[in-house]
């Protein structure tokens, strides 16, 4: 919306900066990171005097009996900073903003539903995990079909880029659109069975969000892209405006997240943070650097499969200690807050890792 300031410009001459996407990126990181902390002291308040705190698993780490009753369903704090900078700092005529906002927009209404069940209505189960399954299948299977009809680049529709080779591209007809919902699926239900510890999703996501926050502005940019000899996308650059407002809202949620956790994410938050992490991959045509960049939410993701597998298959036997990932190594004796920071910085060297094939072409 701001956007539109630059055009009086002539009247204004500093209105001129409203039409870079690295100062509106600026702005959306700012106004969203402004956002939770002034929304979030009150949020917390609000869930407290609710009750709507937190229902912990007896057979997890017994360190985390200490949060029962933590108020959850802080990812609405997420969500609305994300909407409110979007809408405020993206051009409101660029397609992918609206793509962003809709599927922001459904995943979390799932991811709510699910929250309000187990909270407000004292159902321990929550939303069927059918149904949840099948609104993610829907909305990736949407954005699939947005995809066919309208690619971010015509010439390159259903291939994908091989990250670190030089203009190496790998053709999978109809197969891609199956690709694509898969993708959003699957990283939805990553970055949920992430969340587990203070701090961990969100602060991987940030790392993740900032990979392809770059991706996305390189994308959009002709010159840099012919340059870096990746798929150019036009548009795209405003996709970094979107994220840079994620990563503000996700520090902002972190302020209160961090251990000891005043707040927790729940299914509101953790849901359409996965998913639109994936569609933005989508949209900037590097669909294989997202297993890279978002490592950590694939390994979590495979422990958990790893260890049903086993279960089942071994007579009882287990893989790893628990699952997910993270809570192996909380039940290997390593603090939470270490295990959170360790889980950072590994997500600092996929996000360095992912972007080295920016130049190694």
């Amino acid at each position: 919306m701001l956007y539109y300031l630059f055009a009086l410009r002539d009247s204004f001459r500093p209105l001129n900066v409203f039409q870079y996407i690295s100062f509106r990126a600026g702005g959306a990181a700012v106004t969203a990171l402004a956002l939770c902390l002034l929304l979030g002291p009150g949020l917390i308040r609000l869930l407290r005097a609710k009750k709507l705190g937190q229902m912990q698993r007896t057979d997890g780490p017994k360190s985390h009996l200490a949060k029962q009753g933590t108020p959850t369903m802080g990812g609405a704090l997420i969500f609305l900073a994300v909407v409110v900078s979007t809408l405020l700092w993206m051009r409101l005529d660029d397609r992918f903003t609206w793509l962003l906002l809709g599927v922001t927009l459904s995943l979390t209404a799932i991811g709510f539903w699910d929250d309000y069940l187990k909270l407000i209505k004292k159902d321990s189960k929550g939303a069927p995990s059918r149904m949840k399954f099948l609104v993610q299948i829907g909305v990736g299977l949407a954005v699939a079909a947005y995809l066919a009809v309208a690619p971010p680049n015509g010439s390159f529709a259903t291939s994908v880029n091989v990250p670190y080779g030089k203009e190496l591209f790998v053709e999978l007809g109809s197969l891609y659109f199956v690709l694509a919902a898969l993708m959003i699926v699957g990283a939805s239900n990553a970055a949920n069975l992430t969340d587990g510890l203070d701090g961990l999703a969100a602060g991987s996501v940030i790392f993740c969000a900032l990979t392809f926050a770059i991706l996305a502005y390189v994308a959009g940019n002709a010159k840099f892209a012919y340059y870096l000899r990746i798929v150019p996308v036009e548009g795209a650059g405003e996709i970094a405006v979107y994220l840079a407002g994620l990563i503000g809202a996700c520090l902002g949620f972190l302020w209160f997240n961090a251990y000891p956790a005043e707040i927790f994410m729940g299914d509101t938050g953790s849901l359409f943070m996965g998913g639109v992490i994936a569609v933005v991959a989508l949209c900037v045509k590097q669909e294989l650097l997202l297993p890279i960049a978002g490592a950590i939410f694939v390994l979590e993701t495979l422990s958990v499969i790893l260890q049903m597998a086993s279960y089942k298959l071994r007579g009882g036997k287990r893989v790893f200690r628990m699952a997910p990932l993270h809570h192996h190594f909380e039940l290997g004796g390593i603090a939470e807050p270490k295990v959170t920071v360790r889980f950072w910085i590994v997500s600092i060297v996929l996000m360095l890792t992912a972007l080295a094939s920016l130049k190694i072409r």
